[in-house]
């Protein structure tokens, strides 16, 4: 009896048909490995595959932690990437096993007599594992194999659905889960993967042997590089030697090709390296499913440009931060990673060799470069370029060096801020001059200056924010040459060309934002200081709540007599002892609540308790007590908040619920922003979210138990937010009423 007849035998009752048609679909080398029964069975699990049920597992034990699974399923690409990986995530190690596709349908030629051909059943696999239990894991019964079974349903239908990328986020998240749980690894030490093609072995495909240390996950590393780089797997078989593993992968593209020797092998090789490898670090990602979507298009960019694998990604410590890096922020990739590709691995390369600059550093770099552009669209360019590079480093360091806190952070986007607009008012300035001459006397000196209001005026920039300004000028004048115009229209050029020079996205960081100068858009875009000090008044037009915006201004560029004489009207206009309505200022703020938060959001700017609660709370107190307390005439909060601790104007408590609220949420909310891409959207995902785990894994929250981590910062930041909100009921009796709460 031949293995063919045997199979017939074993299969009973089924239709002769299906029997054949499975047969003849399949490699011969499979009616070599496997006996009758076992292939009587896999054909059986293949006439049960639908629509519905696209795949079906069946586990049998063999001996103690050992078993094998058996997966049959309809071929979907990318389908064999996601068994290996689902099997490493529930803590099952591969050891050996082969799997086959069906090959080219039977000829689908009518028969004779026949209008039309045979109907042709799609595509089937049959995967065949011996797996082996880690050590890890406490078991492998029947209900885990039932979780297997769904959970391997699931990601098959939305294969089937052509949502590939939605079946390998999910697979990444629930394989970097069980590494965290399990702590996999080989004490930081990354074994070298040995790749070998050869298109003669075999008539129809390319053979790709795959030798290296097994460690958790190999097979699923490998196979999810050849389907991130759309390599179709016809066929596999594994072994392991001891601690190595060789896998022999029968491959094509997606039209059924050979893999071409020469670029396309070599970038494969690469491929599959960089992937195990990767692998090896997922959990060190905050979104482990965004930082292998933003992994595979890295290294497609890096097979275009080499094919040599720089040298930080042949270590840990790379690869963790290189991790890190891409599942932060899908936003931070589009917006930086792509455009600065060329920045992006001698940054990380460096990062711990190159520390933060001040703005005297920046601003003698930035000065050197510019005044070697040759024309002034060159040196906006340079300037622009500089810019980019430098904040791209600094986010970097804040994402990946624990000693770079907020502060830090603030402190270095500020001090670029200062560089860039001093070296483009330089460079405007020459612009405008050789436009209009020379700016002459007519009586006072003409002077301008610049002045920074809101975050980069308290020098607490972050990420995504705008930059604050105020342009004003001083003195008389004209300029000399073939276009002359009189000082204040000269200066208003000037300024003009100051907002076109520095480039920034429509909502982002480096965004000039001109609209807190008096009468808002209706106003000058320079103000004269006799403009500054009419409006800034006790019985001026001014509203309530732009002398508060003035605590934060301070001069950034331009002349410093100028500056320094804004900063003085400010100190008289804001601290002079002039009466404050507290409660007018606790009106508008809970108009802010009612206005900008939705029933049943927790947004950590404007809701109660939120940022701005810590912020208005010292802001108020130091209008109310500046006039006495000089130390209180200070741009920024947590100065501020030592200087009303100092003076006995709040309690030492006191003094620490707002300096711990202040600092938690600064940290969520750039968190928040790095994620979106923009200072509005600062509403806390909804509880029990991906979005919520994901932001309290970039906090640092990890552990065994991704939704416990989640849980405990929720937690914290309820703590902190009804500490500020009680903190600032108390001392400025907001009614709350009608305002939505937190949590």
């Amino acid at each position: 009896m031949t293995t063919a007849d045997a199979v017939f035998a074993a299969c009973g009752d089924l239709d002769p048909r299906v029997v054949r048609e499975f047969l003849a679909r399949m490699d011969p080398d499979y009616l070599s490995l496997f006996g009758p029964e076992e292939i009587a069975r896999h054909v059986r699990l293949s006439t049960r595959l639908e629509r519905t049920t696209p795949a079906l597992v069946e586990v049998t034990g063999r001996g103690e932690r050992c078993f094998d699974v058996v997966v049959v399923g309809l071929d979907y690409f990318s389908l064999l990437s996601v068994v290996c990986g689902l099997l490493a995530s529930f803590g099952l190690d591969i050891e050996s096993g082969s799997v086959y596709t069906f090959g080219p349908s039977p000829s689908a030629a009518p028969a004779p007599g026949r209008r039309r051909p045979p109907r042709v059943s799609p595509k089937k696999i049959v995967d065949v594992f011996r797996v082996r239990l880690l050590p890890s894991e406490d078991g492998f019964g029947p209900g885990e194999a039932a979780r297997l079974q769904e959970e391997l349903t699931g990601l098959v239908r939305l294969l089937g659905d052509d949502r590939v990328d939605e079946a390998r986020d999910r697979v990444n998240r629930r394989l970097a889960e069980h590494f965290e749980r399990a702590k996999p690894g080989a004490g930081g030490v990354l074994y070298p993967v040995d790749v070998h093609f050869d298109n003669d072995l075999d008539s129809r495909w390319t053979i790709v042997d795959v030798d290296a240390r097994d460690t958790p996950a190999f097979l699923y590393a490998v196979t999810n590089a050849l389907a991130a780089r759309g390599v179709y797997v016809q066929r596999v078989n594994i072994e392991s030697r001891g601690r190595d593993v060789r896998d022999r992968f029968h491959v094509s593209d997606r039209l059924g090709r050979k893999i071409g020797a020469g670029a396309d092998q070599e970038a494969l090789r690469l491929a599959i390296v960089l992937a195990k490898q990767f692998t090896h670090v997922l959990p060190r990602a905050p979104d482990p499913a965004m930082a292998t979507r933003h992994f595979d298009q890295l290294v497609h960019k890096l097979m275009e440009s080499s094919s040599t694998p720089p040298a930080f990604l042949q270590q840990e410590q790379g690869l963790a931060a290189l991790a890190r890096l891409l599942g932060s922020s899908d936003f931070l990739w589009e917006d930086f990673l792509r455009m600065q590709f060329e920045s992006l691995l001698p940054v990380l390369g460096e990062l711990r060799l190159r520390g933060l600059r001040d703005a005297t550093a920046l601003e003698a770099e930035l000065g050197r470069a510019v005044d070697a552009a040759k024309d002034h669209q060159e040196a906006r360019a340079v300037l622009n370029g500089f810019k980019d590079r430098e904040m791209f480093f600094i986010d970097m360091k804040h994402l990946l060096d624990p000693g770079v806190g907020i502060e830090a952070f603030s402190a270095a986007l500020s001090d670029l801020a200062e560089a860039v607009l001093r070296e483009s008012l330089r460079a405007c300035a020459r612009e405008i001059e050789a436009r209009h001459g020379t700016l002459l006397p007519d009586g006072a000196p003409p002077r301008f200056a610049v002045c920074g209001l809101g975050k980069f005026g308290g020098r607490e920039m972050g990420y995504a924010s705008d930059l604050e300004l105020l342009f004003l000028h001083d003195g008389t004048g004209r300029s000399r040459g073939p276009s002359a115009v009189p000082a204040d229209e000269y200066y208003r050029l000037l300024a003009d060309e100051m907002l076109r020079f520095v480039e920034a996205r429509a909502e982002g960081i480096f965004r000039i934002d001109v609209r807190l100068r008096p009468y808002g858009r209706s106003g000058p875009l320079v103000s004269s200081m006799d403009q500054l000090r009419d409006y800034y008044r006790p019985d001026g037009p001014a509203e309530p709540f732009e002398r508060q915006a003035l605590i934060k201004l301070r001069r950034v560029a331009g002349d410093r007599e100028l500056g320094a004489l804004m900063e003085a009207h400010r100190d008289g206009f804001t601290y002079g002892g002039l009466p404050w309505d507290v409660s007018g200022a606790v009106h508008l703020r809970e108009r802010q609540a009612r206005e900008l938060v939705s029933a049943g959001d927790v947004n950590l700017k404007y809701g109660p308790g939120g940022l701005l609660d810590v912020e208005y709370a010292v802001q108020y107190l130091q209008i109310l007590h500046g006039h006495r307390h000089q130390g209180l005439r200070t741009p920024s909060t947590l100065p501020a908040l030592t200087a009303l601790r100092e003076g006995s104007l709040v309690e030492p408590g006191e003094h620490d619920v707002l300096r711990a609220g202040y600092l938690f949420l600064r940290r969520a909310i750039e968190a928040l922003r790095m994620v979106r891409g923009e200072a509005q959207d600062l509403v806390l995902p909804p509880p029990g979210s991906d979005g919520m785990m994901f932001l309290a894994r970039r906090l640092g929250y990890s552990g065994r138990d991704w939704s416990e981590a989640a849980g405990r910062f929720a937690v914290q930041l309820q703590g902190h937010m009804d500490a500020v909100a009680a903190l600032y009921d108390r001392r400025f009796g907001r009614a709350r009423r009608g305002v939505p709460q937190p949590g």
